[in-house]
């Protein structure tokens, strides 16, 4: 008995995954075509495959059997990235230094100097992730909700309702109800990517698969959906190192 509920145990979403002192996280992924595991490594992160029946103990191995392999293929530019002051990151595709206002009070700025486009934080040392962060959230939302609306209006569906999330290998993911959850992250990519995101979540709406006739719909509501895939292929990865304050997702 206890033998046939250890063969019938749910795998995990996402299981993590040690590698030289960095927790990894690996998404889960069940496949009715699969017979066999497979380990990969697209832009979103590293994905686990594994058949409909497999046991998640004999997965857990593959998976640990591979480290090494994982090890050598994940790049030094996709180390976690923090949202300190004196940083770099992105916003909508173009870097953006973050500066301290100095003031404890305020709305985040975005400003220019001669070194180049800056985003002046408010409040104390300690708070400055976190404003940050809610900040980047509140923008991505607004964006998102937008071309969401646009492509749902586009294709004939409602989207009831658009959601954050902070997933480690995931930019979207889309209910039959209508609820549409993003990754915050998307705000730090150029626009046309978030874009493209947001135009596949709401093809989701009309198919909810990934057959050729929802890859028609997403180009007929995006016809230059190939760029913000593509893009997303070469850069997602590095896209993904950027982390939230630790007591936030």
């Amino acid at each position: 008995m206890l033998s046939f509920l250890r063969q019938r145990a749910t795998p995990p979403s996402v299981t993590h995954l040690d590698i030289d002192g960095q927790t990894i996280a690996v998404a889960v992924r069940i496949s009715k075509r699969a017979r066999s595991f497979r380990l990969s490594l697209p832009a979103t992160g590293p994905v686990l495959s594994l058949p409909e029946k497999a046991r998640w103990a004999d997965a857990e191995a593959f998976l640990h059997r591979h480290r090494h392999w994982l090890a050598a293929r994940l790049p030094r530019a996709a180390q976690v990235q923090r949202l300190d002051e004196g940083k770099v990151v992105p916003l909508r595709g173009l870097d953006h230094r973050i500066v301290a206002s100095g003031q404890v009070r305020g709305r985040v700025l975005v400003q220019e100097d001669a070194a180049g486009p800056l985003l002046i934080v408010p409040g104390a040392p300690e708070h400055l992730p976190r404003r940050l962060y809610d900040w980047l959230k509140a923008e991505a939302l607004s964006d998102l909700t937008r071309q969401s609306a646009m492509h749902a209006d586009r294709l004939g569906v409602t989207v009831c309702q658009v959601r954050l999330r902070s997933q480690s290998s995931r930019w979207g993911s889309c209910s039959s109800t209508g609820t549409i959850n993003y990754n915050w992250r998307l705000v730090l990519a150029p626009p046309f990517v978030l874009d493209y995101v947001a135009a596949h979540e709401v093809a989701h709406l009309v198919e909810m698969n990934h057959s050729p006739a929802f890859w028609a719909t997403v180009e007929r509501t995006l016809p230059d959906m190939a760029r913000g895939r593509a893009w997303l292929k070469a850069h997602g990865r590095v896209l993904m190192s950027w982390h939230p304050p630790a007591s936030g997702a």
